[in-house]
């Protein structure tokens, strides 16, 4: 360090902490993208298809939702200002909850900045410490996370385990119960068992909280999610959604109750104490939907792409089902899983290695996310990076 940059304390401690990180295979870095996000992207000068998304059905770089946030800039400026509850609140952000509420089937809906948001602020708006919230194992870390600062006691339950969830619920008794999970899992792509955990939910007096934020805009009849799908929509107490994944803009929301979204709006800390989401955000994020609504050829063609390459998979030996828009090729040690990407990234697909602290211990894996904006050919270039990188192994 220079004299006019001397070293602080906290710089040492994170120098070791990154030290101990690359010695582990674990140090990440930011990659900038120089082209809106898309299935081909430009990275680093280079061209690559991009498997390492969640944006899909291709909306991300729709010129329609930017058109839409455009115009809305002209309304409402950039910023909002401050929070909702001040004077950050917009009929931009009216109209998109009353057209959420309608499309999940829900009496009202509210907004928060982002999934991770709105996870933390209902699971600690809802629980407290005379109560007991059980949680998936695979969980995303946005719900381990409002477990934690919910201060109530939390169980957590073997992966997808519904006689587990059983006993535990049995022998784990509070003021209240609520039970948490995603319904597809991000890492993996598997499916929370809803149809069982609705009817066990119900026989316990228990709440169910489901994140569709992978499900959205892929799964049920109007891309809905899993509970549309299984037809549980009416029988889960509170979805939370994403707008950033397959809708192609940025935040989240929750849908449920009247009751219970304005209890949120007093009680959820992360949206009481946050600047309001941006009003061209919101009208971008409502012309997102309004696509899902309006053109079921993008989730027909997500589905052929999912078939094509969970068929791929299957023949190189891979456990793979087509259950969602996300597959993970297991490959055990960070070292490997990364030596894997920049291999696939020589033959011009990018797709990231995911490593602990995201996926246990052990898994270390490529994580492939499917777009409906993917050709036949790019799967196949994907799948042939795979057969190759397999006989290279």
């Amino acid at each position: 360090m220079s004299a006019a940059h001397p070293e602080r304390v906290i710089d040492g401690w994170a120098e070791e902490e990154l030290r101990t990180l690359q010695a582990r295979g674990l140090r990440r870095e930011l990659e900038p993208l120089s082209t809106p996000q898309g299935p081909v992207v430009q990275l680093g000068g280079e061209t690559l298809i991009n498997f390492s998304s969640n944006d899909y059905l291709g909306l991300a770089g729709d010129p329609r939702l930017g058109q839409a946030a455009t115009a809305a800039l002209s309304r409402h400026g950039v910023g909002t200002g401050a929070s909702r509850l001040v004077v950050g609140d917009t009929l931009a952000h009216r109209a998109l909850e009353a057209k959420l509420a309608a499309f999940m089937g829900a009496e009202s809906a509210l907004l928060f900045n982002a999934g991770y948001a709105a996870n933390v602020g209902v699971l600690s708006a809802l629980a407290g410490k005379e109560d007991v919230l059980f949680s998936d194992a695979l969980n995303h870390a946005s719900l381990i996370d409002g477990c934690r600062l919910s201060r109530a006691k939390t169980v957590v339950y073997p992966h997808r385990d519904v006689d587990a969830l059983e006993r535990l619920l049995r022998a784990h008794r509070g003021r209240r119960q609520m039970v948490c999970t995603d319904a597809v899992f991000s890492m993996d792509g598997d499916r929370a068992p809803l149809r069982e955990l609705v009817a066990l939910c119900r026989q316990h007096g228990a709440a169910l909280v489901v994140d569709e934020a992978h499900a959205i805009g892929v799964l049920g009849d109007r891309g809905a999610g899993l509970c549309e799908a299984l037809g549980v929509s009416g029988e889960v107490d509170l979805r939370v959604g994403t707008l950033g994944k397959a809708l192609g803009a940025f935040g989240a929301f929750v849908a449920g109750s009247r009751a219970v979204t304005e209890l949120l709006v007093h009680r959820a800390r992360s949206l009481v104490f946050s600047t309001a989401l941006p009003a061209a955000v919101c009208e971008a994020a409502r012309t997102g939907l309004g696509l899902v609504e309006d053109d079921p050829s993008l989730r027909a063609a997500l589905w052929r792409n999912i078939r094509h390459f969970a068929e791929g998979l299957q023949k190189l030996g891979h456990p793979a089902t087509a259950q969602s828009a996300i597959f993970a090729v297991i490959l055990g040690e960070p070292r490997a899983a990364v030596e894997a990407s920049r291999f696939l990234r020589t033959r011009g697909l990018l797709v990231k290695a995911i490593r602990p602290p995201t996926v246990p211990e052990g898994t270390s894996r490529l994580r492939f996310g499917l777009s409906a904006a993917h050709t036949p050919e790019h799967i196949e270039r994907a799948l042939d990076a795979l057969r190759e990188l397999a006989r290279n192994a």
